[in-house]
């Protein structure tokens, strides 16, 4: 999986397809991410001893990876990622603007 934690990234498919945000965790086995803000469904929260009311509360769900697309540190755009290794070290380069990602 070439997406990481903290990486800023656009969604390019569903029904929030064109919103961009922050990955806050990456589920690689599972080939998901979730990112904050975005993706947000209802969650129904029952009254107990420590929550006195019941509510209705936001919680934001995951997303298939195929359906984010980095952007681009230069542009601001979709791209896709080059891995290149120099001296036995890997580094992850957009492929748009060649710059690398941090």
């Amino acid at each position: 999986m070439k997406l990481k934690k903290g990486d800023k990234v656009i969604v390019i498919a569903g029904k929030n397809r064109g919103a961009t945000g922050t990955i806050s965790l990456a589920l690689p086995k599972k080939e998901r991410v979730l990112i904050d803000g975005i993706n947000l469904v209802k969650k129904h929260r029952r009254p107990s001893a420590k929550n006195r009311k019941g509510q209705i509360v936001d919680k934001p769900m995951s997303i298939h990876i195929s359906n984010v697309m980095l952007s681009d540190p230069k542009g601001g755009k979709a791209t896709r990622i080059r891995i290149v290794r120099k001296g036995g070290v890997r580094s992850r380069v957009a492929v748009k603007s060649g710059q690398e990602v941090k």
